[in-house]
């Protein structure tokens, strides 16, 4: 089995049953985002993307918070260092983590999950959004924060958000700032569940290994078909790829086997080829 090691302390890293489980560790901070975790992050999404083994990823948060954002405090204090980094440098070192984290998540071909016990808050919650689902326990709550420290918000926050809410609810959320509970978040179809705190990590590792068991090469599919037309793909391209997937899947050992077990009353059994 494939090593998953962080090679630091903000963030823990757990493998079980084709479930790898990131949970950022930075409790003291509510999990706010260190350069170090992001490097570790980073590199573990592109490790689970390629490793057979992993059939699906939750992201947790430990100490009762899912992530506060970027680490505001570190910033003041580079601020008044007086030495920040040059621009050209912070630009594009701000891209590649982006594209690292956010776009891998959004358009890996494995399911994704946010397991949110407590806040997301600014980047936080912009990397929860670009999980494909989210469960909150019922004492969770979602902020875009940005505007309440002079930002205007990163990790594709506003690209995910407006494509889940709508514009006019999105535009609200980031100029305002309002805190959004757990119940509100299930109303607005940024949460998929919502369940008690201590019951979080269990239903969201339970969903996973659900979809790590499942038909892994048609759940791929769907992700690409569901990314195309999230993305604002015209009509016939959606209908295109949904034609080119759906009859590779038809060659698949899981859907020959799931076929079988239609005719003969059984669960099928997936092996993901």
């Amino acid at each position: 089995m494939t090593a998953y090691t962080p090679d630091t302390d903000d963030l823990i890293a757990a493998v079980e049953g084709g479930v790898l489980t990131l949970t950022l560790n930075r409790p003291a901070a509510r999990n706010a985002l260190s350069r170090a975790m992001l490097d570790a992050l980073a590199r573990l999404l592109e490790q689970a993307e390629a490793d057979p083994a992993i059939g699906a990823i939750v992201i947790t948060g430990a100490g009762g918070a899912f992530c506060a954002g970027g680490d505001v405090k570190g910033m003041a204090a580079r601020n008044a260092s007086g030495e920040p980094e040059p621009i050209d440098q912070a630009i594009a070192r701000q891209r590649r983590n982006q594209r690292a984290i956010s776009g891998r998540l959004h358009a890996m071909p494995k399911p994704t999950i946010a397991a949110i016990p407590g806040a997301a808050a600014g980047a936080g919650l912009s990397i929860a959004l670009a999980c494909d689902l989210r469960v909150m326990a019922e004492t969770a709550f979602l902020t875009t924060a940005f505007a309440r420290v002079g930002f205007s918000g990163d990790y594709g926050g506003t690209y995910f958000l407006t494509r889940l809410v709508g514009a006019a609810k999105a535009r609200e959320l980031y100029f305002l700032s309002d805190r959004v509970d757990a119940a509100e978040a299930l109303r607005l179809g940024l949460a998929n569940r919502v369940v008690p705190a201590d019951a979080l990590l269990a239903e969201a590792q339970a969903l996973a290994a659900r979809l790590a068991n499942g038909p892994r090469v048609a759940l791929a599919y769907m992700k690409e078909n569901l990314n195309r037309a999230f993305s604002g793909g015209d009509m016939d391209d959606c209908l295109d790829l949904e034609a080119t997937h759906h009859v590779h899947c038809g060659l698949t050992e899981d859907h020959k086997d799931a076929a079988r077990a239609f005719v003969e009353k059984r669960p099928p059994v997936f092996r993901g080829r």
